[in-house]
């Protein structure tokens, strides 16, 4: 007896019954995917084909501060923790809010207030550390948020929340979503863009963080590398000629396209548009990665590190770049702000890293009239405790903290110059206009014209979004 047997998906066994009734359920099938945005229409449309209402910002430069930078040594001065240095943080502050592992077990959680000198700064008046001296210039193009807050208090799960809007990984991420919903600007440039400072230590930024989870593949963010060739086997192998790829892609179009005939699967559909796009990427990346012709006076706004590749100075300029040309979203990644101990020596060095190249994006894109349109976002998964860890010494450190820290956001139709809720005495607890997570991506959708609860996918019998369930769109700080 011949054991041997062939495994069929769900669509190869309706498509097999051709015209019968298994015909009719796959048409009926694939006419659902379709209405869901599984088959998503051209490449610079979109699902949403337009906006729900007219958008303030057409794109976003996300400026991610892997592992929690301190809100309480940067952005949100507490003289009272300077004035109770050395005592026991009440427990009238901390209530029955739960510790990480690492501080849980302290006999003592003692209050450390910053050994940074802060100073007031723009129209607002905010509190800005010595160690952001070129942020503190750009104060009145900054929409200062000190209320966030999350769940997640360690480091996978709260990076993963703030950009796929859960804390378990498999979702789509935020790009992936904006990719999904409003296409690209650009023909010859993917819609989501990843780049990571290079040489960095901290915790590791997977995949997943970009991905575009059950979304349709072509929404994933491509990474750009700092090196010859910034994306991985765009360039043609050695001997192999432009025109020869051309031939070679237009035979693997046609037997994509006999493939799609007899068993319709929108991923085909992918796999033709990602070679597509790998070839006409072979002219433009090269192009858009180049900053051998940026202006003198343009490389000295960014800093010294600007000409190194692969440093944060050198990817916030490659950010404006990217936003010039169309690209729907770029992503940022900064590690090691993980400062358990060490942040007195440790966290200097991490703002002379980034602090001036931030400014130097905002002042760049507002010369060039692109900031009103394009959203600015600097963050971290988290913030830090007002207290110490382990025993108070020099160079000590500070444990993550999730009930309360300090994001920014510039351009994109956010009020300038304004600091956005308020944080208790101590730091510790969100005492006005408190923005989780789901507020934030509510937001960020609302400003790029989209109605958070209508941008959906249905995936294994539910309708998804980033949001989830949740989210309110915080109007107070909309210009």
């Amino acid at each position: 007896m011949n054991s041997s047997f062939t495994l069929w998906s769900r669509r190869q066994l309706l498509n097999r019954f051709g015209s019968g009734l298994g015909g009719v359920a796959l048409a009926e099938m694939l006419a659902k995917e379709q209405a869901h945005g599984a088959n998503a229409p051209s490449l610079d449309q979109g699902v949403l084909g337009s906006t729900h209402w007219q958008p303030k910002a057409k794109r976003i430069i996300y400026l991610f501060m892997s592992g929690g930078p301190s809100h309480l040594d940067l952005y949100d001065y507490k003289p009272l923790l300077n004035q109770r240095h050395g005592e026991q943080l009440p427990d009238s502050v901390r209530g029955s809010q739960r510790l990480t592992g690492m501080s849980g077990n302290q006999s003592s959680i003692p209050m450390v207030g910053s050994p940074f000198k802060f100073a007031q700064h723009g129209q607002a008046g905010g509190w800005y550390s010595e160690l952001l001296p070129h942020l503190a210039s750009v104060a009145d193009d900054l929409c200062v948020v000190r209320s966030m807050f999350t769940e997640s208090i360690n480091h996978g799960p709260g990076v993963t929340f703030f950009q796929t809007g859960s804390q378990i990984a498999g979702r789509p991420s935020m790009g992936a979503w904006l990719s999904y919903g409003l296409g690209a600007e650009n023909q010859n440039l993917p819609s989501f863009t990843v780049l990571i400072t290079k040489g960095k230590s901290g915790q590791p930024l997977g995949a997943h963080l970009w991905g575009s989870g059950f979304l349709p593949t072509k929404h994933q963010g491509v990474l750009f590398r700092a090196a010859k060739d910034p994306v991985l086997y765009l360039g043609n192998p050695q001997g192999i000629q432009d025109k020869t790829r051309r031939r070679m892609l237009d035979r693997l179009r046609e037997l994509h396209e006999h493939q799609l005939a007899t068993t319709p699967d929108v991923e085909i559909q992918n796999r033709i548009d990602h070679y597509e796009m790998a070839y006409r990427m072979q002219s433009s990346i090269p192009e858009a990665t180049d900053l051998s012709g940026e202006p003198e006076h343009v490389l000295n706004m960014y800093g010294p590190d600007v000409k190194t590749p692969g440093t944060f100075a050198a990817n916030c300029l490659q950010a404006r770049r990217l936003a010039e040309r169309g690209v729907r979203f770029i992503q940022l990644y900064h590690q090691d702000w993980d400062h358990h101990g060490g942040l007195p020596s440790s966290l200097p060095r991490l703002c002379r890293e980034t602090d001036q190249a931030s400014a130097a994006l905002i002042k760049d894109l507002k010369q060039r009239g692109l900031l009103d349109d394009t959203l600015v976002v600097w963050g971290g998964e988290f913030g830090r405790t007002n207290y110490c860890q382990g025993k108070i010494q020099p160079n000590f450190g500070r444990d993550h903290h999730p009930r309360c820290f300090t994001a920014w956001m510039a351009g994109g139709g956010v009020k300038a110059g304004m600091i956005y809720g308020e944080t208790d005495e101590f730091g510790y607890n969100v005492l006005k206009d408190g923005l989780h997570i789901h507020d934030f991506h509510a937001t960020i959708l609302h400003l790029l014209g989209i109605d958070h609860e209508r941008l959906t996918y249905k995936f294994q019998g539910r309708r998804y979004r980033l949001t989830d369930i949740h989210g309110h769109v915080a109007h107070k700080l909309l210009a």
